[in-house]
């Protein structure tokens, strides 16, 4: 298999600055700058004109394999439509991310202003020998994200 593993995922933001210092709460650091226009190449190879934006990869380390978002703000072509309503759409719906401690991560999260969507659920799997909780909530543009704590 030539598949060894996950680059980096993209969440677009309206609002560079504010989603950054969101993420940031979450734990990511700032890795690199994502350079502000694009050569006629990446363009093309991302299936868009040349493009003007603002972001940057956003690293979570201590967690094995580091996990990387590619956090986006467009501004040319620019769309600010809200990401989705439901999470049954096509495409990717959430990002799940793991802790090892749901209750204190939710308490710290609502402290700095957080949504979430529910109260924390139990998933046990028929003949699975662990269960997992989980809650979802939403960043600062309505991207659903997800805890996951296994039990």
């Amino acid at each position: 298999m030539a598949i060894t593993g996950l680059v980096h995922v993209n969440i677009n933001c309206s609002d560079f600055e504010r989603s950054r210092a969101f993420y940031q709460v979450l734990g990511f650091e700032r890795l690199l700058e994502v350079a502000p226009t694009s050569t006629p190449e990446v363009a093309a190879a991302v299936g868009m004109p040349p493009y003007a934006l603002r972001g940057a990869l956003m690293i979570l380390r201590g967690t094995g394999q580091p996990l990387v978002i590619d956090l986006l703000e467009w501004r040319d072509p620019r769309d600010d439509s809200p990401p989705y309503r439901h999470l049954y759409h096509l495409g990717i719906a959430r990002v799940a991310l793991a802790t090892d401690d749901l209750d204190a991560e939710m308490a710290r999260l609502k402290a700095h202003g957080v949504e979430f969507l529910s109260e924390p659920a139990t998933v046990a799997l028929p003949g699975a020998p662990v269960s997992s909780r989980f809650v979802c909530f939403k960043d600062p543009d309505g991207t659903i994200l997800e805890l996951v704590e296994s039990t």
